[in-house]
């Protein structure tokens, strides 16, 4: 019997991985095998999740302190990975943030700041993998995460900088791909709708934003832990080999209205 979606063998680099929707991506790939890089910026929180995940899977787990608006730190946290594992096959852009304010109030710095994480962030850590360790391998399996906002507005929650960062990231995803592809590199994007996580919990928990949920989601829910799981462990594989430069909604049909 064949299973599709096997990653034993396979390094995994995860971003934005100390908390949330990264952490449970990391656990995903793990349990189907994957060897997994945690990348964050507080040191605690990665050595804790690089040990949870290596005691419940039994894989082998590397943490390494990035910020990932830092080129130096990025280009040394490639060199890292490939100093003891020889390779990355798959890279989980997930690190990002989110500023939420009118658009006329929004500052410089705040969608400057927006930008370099989510967009310029993501782009560094791409290049860094491809350009060290994907090119010269001739494979790779790219997944940015972005969100549903970067393929739409929203009334609710006014947020211009954010919707600009992922937007970027949608459109940066088609560019690598096209260009990458002939590398056997994939390049492709999650947009998750709304899901739990320490930034979004007091949001989504409050009266008014349940309320606005049930019009504006198709499913009338957000998204339960583990329902990004297995599009990252598609998208990894080598089930998605033909599967490139494309955006796949996990937003419960909220981007299908």
């Amino acid at each position: 019997m064949k299973n599709y979606f096997d990653l034993k063998g396979r390094v995994a680099l995860v971003t934005g991985c100390s908390t949330g929707l990264g952490v449970q991506m990391a656990k995903a790939l793990a349990n189907q095998g994957a060897s997994i890089v945690v990348v964050a910026r507080r040191k605690e929180m990665i050595e804790a999740v690089a040990k949870e995940i290596s005691d419940e899977f039994g894989v082998e787990t590397l943490p390494i302190r990035c910020d990932i608006t830092d080129t130096a730190m990025v280009d040394s946290l490639v060199d890292q990975v490939m100093e003891k594992f020889g390779k990355i096959d798959i890279l989980i852009n997930n690190a990002g943030t989110g500023a939420v304010a009118p658009a006329e109030d929004i500052t410089d710095e705040q969608f400057a700041n927006e930008i370099n994480i989510d967009l310029f962030g993501s782009f560094r850590v791409a290049r860094a993998v491809a350009k060290k360790a994907m090119i010269p391998a001739q494979y790779g399996r790219i997944i940015n995460i972005a969100s549903m906002y970067g393929l739409v507005g929203n009334k609710i929650a006014p947020a211009s900088p954010y919707h600009a960062a992922k937007g970027g990231v949608v459109n940066l995803t088609r560019a690598l791909a096209a260009e990458w592809g002939k590398y056997g590199i994939t390049v492709n994007s999650i947009c998750p709708g709304y899901f739990w996580t320490p930034l979004t919990k007091e949001t989504l928990d409050s009266d008014w934003f349940k309320e606005y949920a049930k019009g504006a989601i198709p499913m009338e829910r957000y998204g339960k832990e583990g329902e990004l799981d297995s599009t990252a462990i598609f998208l990894s594989s080598e089930a998605s080999s033909y599967v490139n430069g494309v955006m796949i909604p996990v937003d419960g049909g909220y981007t299908c209205i």
